[in-house]
This record gives C-alpha cells, sequence and structure tokens, in this order.
C-alpha cells in the first residue's frame, strides 16, 4: 500500500525518504526502479543524519513505529521533516477490542515496544497537526 500510494500521489521529481528502512528496503528497490529519489535512514543499517537534516514530500515508515520506544520524539522528529504539505505513510499492526489480545501474534515480538490503536493514531493526529489521517486495515496516511 505505501509505494502504491506513492507512486499514484507524487511524482519522481518529488523526494523522500524511507525511515527505518532496515537492510534492504523494498520501498526503495520499487521506487527507484520507477526513478523516484527517495532517501534511506535506519539507525542500524543508514545512520546517515544528514538525511535528517531535509524535509521531504513524503516519508515511508513501515513495520517501524511498533519499535518506537519514545514514540513523541519520533513522531516530532518524523512531522519536522515533512514540507508543508507532506504526506507521512505508516505500516503497523492495529489493535482494536474487538480482537483476542491473548492470540495476537503482533504483541509477541519482543521488539515491538508499542502497541497502537485507531484512537492512538487519530491522537497522533491531532497532536502533531496533521490535517487529515486515513486508516486502512494497517496501512496509515497522515497528511499535512
Amino acid at each position: 500500500p505505501i509505494t502504491n500510494s506513492i507512486l499514484n500521489e507524487f511524482k519522481s521529481a518529488d523526494i523522500g525518504l524511507d525511515f527505518g528502512c532496515g537492510k534492504d528496503s523494498p520501498i526503495v528497490k520499487i521506487l527507484e526502479e520507477n526513478s523516484y529519489k527517495i532517501a534511506k535512514y535506519d539507525i542500524f543499517f543508514y545512520d546517515d543524519k544528514k538525511n535528517l537534516e531535509q524535509k521531504y514530500d513524503y516519508i515511508a515508515c513501515c513495520e517501524v513505529i511498533e519499535h518506537f520506544y519514545t514514540p513523541k520524539k519520533e513522531f516530532e522528529l518524523l512531522k519536522s521533516l515533512l514540507k508543508d504539505s507532506g504526506v507521512l505513510y505508516l505500516m503497523t499492526g492495529i489493535y482494536s477490542d474487538e480482537m483476542d489480545f491473548s492470540k495476537w501474534w503482533y504483541k509477541n515480538d519482543l521488539t515491538h515496544v508499542f502497541i497502537y490503536t485507531k484512537e492512538t493514531l487519530y491522537w497522533i493526529k491531532k497532536e502533531f497537526g496533521f490535517k487529515d489521517i486515513k486508516i486502512e486495515k494497517n496501512f496509515i496516511r497522515l497528511s499535512l
């Protein structure tokens, strides 16, 4: 959903960032194959702080936000890296009361230190000043 959204909503001349891209990002691979300009940042694999010193048209953050030990600090950073009309694309497991928490596999990953609900995501929208939010299954789109 992230790459499809970027390909549909942005031009190849727009500049993006894959925040928490990991070692081999399929997002970067697909976008670069389509002549898109996308920077990479990952604290373990691409810890290039220069990529945190510019503004982006969009930021992709796939299966990363559940690893944030300090979500407020991280969302402040992500928002600060977006241009005025920027878009933040997220993917994460979203918990709801209809789910059986004891059987939800997502919580069993010990690197997942923060769990999100729809209510949490709407709070993030409001708290950090995003204009719009779209949630479809585990895909979230926040826009300025």
